[in-house]
């Protein structure tokens, strides 16, 4: 495929891209949503919040977890790990309206469990594809699910590939593309991405991948029979067909191990060099801009139609022009973050690591702070919204935040 008619194609799917935000607001079925923009463009969720005030539910979990969770219908999903060694792993189903578990799934985990204190192994967020549930954890293991929670088949990737981990443990959150789960096992030993199809759990393919350490989650690019797979790393970006594996192009600049990439009006946004914005054409990449200022810390970038919103090390969020890289505002969020914000109507919403959930309202000429409410438990997950709700998760539970 020449880089002049993926152009043409990127072009054309990018408007429809935009209206289906608005339209799949019922399900939010894998990191940073349907699309992996993070942005549900007509919902509306309380900018205020408390013990007695718009908490639809609160359900207790039964391990730790960093990953997000999942909505699909009626059902809230969510993964976790506990046990001395964390190789026990969950899986749970609750009810989205009462937040009534509907089921719990258990399994032994075959790979290794080792990790960074602030880490689990219920680290990456799980997918669907509408029918069928992926949980991966950082021990490699890989499980499908029905939506009732019957097991359709099980890959612990460690026993194709051994030395695949690391010490800290691993993060990125496979993504559905079409027919086909796209998971990225990096690490500084036997790296690899596989494209796994998604009703039986055999490999389509497997590419090797630079052999460092990442935490990155690939980005869905196009959509349709035109989508492409982003797959991150220390050397740039690598464009792959989901079916095939084969390359489309490739940004060999290099970009960040931690905040993944994100895909608006037929661009990318890379956390490179600060942030680097590409658009292929005419048989090579075209620059569109480059900024080392904006340069996203652990949460990963955001852009809602013209405006691109990056959280900075200092916990400053900051808003720029997304065609250009123009500074619009700058404001103090109280941090540290791990869990990248999401987009509610005209909101953004941040919770820091100490479970301050903050309201930006971002409608107007500069930033505001709306709302600053307290769930005081430690929060490193990346929040999902499903009809006018945000479902944020803890190590210890689950709330449904609705008025």
């Amino acid at each position: 495929m020449t880089c002049r008619t993926q152009l043409h194609r990127i072009v054309s799917v990018s408007a429809a891209l935009s209206f289906v935000v608005c339209l799949t607001g019922a399900d939010w079925r894998q990191f940073r949503g349907n699309d992996v923009s993070g942005v549900s463009l007509d919902a509306d969720i309380p900018v205020t919040w408390s013990d007695n005030e718009n908490i639809g539910w609160k359900a207790e979990l039964p391990g730790r977890g960093l990953s997000g969770p999942i909505v699909i219908g009626d059902q809230v999903i969510v993964t976790a790990s506990s046990g001395f060694r964390q190789d026990r792993l969950h899986v749970i189903s609750f009810d989205r309206a009462s937040g009534e578990q509907q089921w719990h799934r258990q399994f032994w985990a075959t790979g290794r469990t080792m990790t960074h204190p602030k880490m689990c192994v219920a680290t990456p967020t799980p997918a669907s594809d509408g029918e069928r549930i992926f949980a991966f954890f950082s021990s490699n293991d890989l499980a499908c699910l029905d939506l009732e929670g019957d097991l359709v088949w099980f890959r612990g990737l460690t026993y194709d590939f051994p030395n695949a981990s690391n010490s800290l443990g691993m993060a990125s959150s496979p993504i559905v593309v079409g027919e086909t789960l796209i998971v990225q096992v990096e690490n500084d030993a036997e790296s690899f991405a596989t494209g796994i199809e998604t009703t039986t759990g055999q490999s389509r393919w497997k590419k090797t991948r630079p052999k460092k350490a990442n935490w990155t989650s690939p980005v869905i690019y196009g959509k349709g029979d035109d989508a492409l797979a982003l797959l991150q790393s220390s050397k740039g970006i690598e464009a792959v067909d989901p079916l095939t594996g084969k390359t489309a192009w490739e940004f060999g600049n290099g970009a960040s191990t931690i905040p993944s990439s994100v895909v608006s009006n037929g661009a990318v946004l890379i956390p490179s060099n600060g942030l680097t914005v590409l658009r292929p054409g005419n048989g090579e990449f075209e620059e569109l801009w480059k900024d080392n200022k904006l340069s996203p810390s652990t949460a990963s970038p955001v852009v809602i139609g013209n405006k691109l919103f990056v959280v900075n090390r200092a916990g400053v969020l900051q808003c720029a022009d997304a065609s250009s890289g123009s500074l619009f505002w700058r404001l103090r969020l109280k941090g540290p973050f791990s869990a990248t914000p999401v987009a509610a109507g005209k909101h953004l919403i941040f919770f820091n690591e100490t479970g301050v959930g903050q309201v930006v309202d971002i409608s107007g000429a500069e930033g505001e702070i709306v709302g600053e409410n307290e769930l005081s438990e430690t929060i490193l997950a990346t929040p999902a919204i499903s009809d006018n709700s945000l479902f944020v998760r803890s190590d210890k539970h689950l709330w449904k935040i609705a008025k």
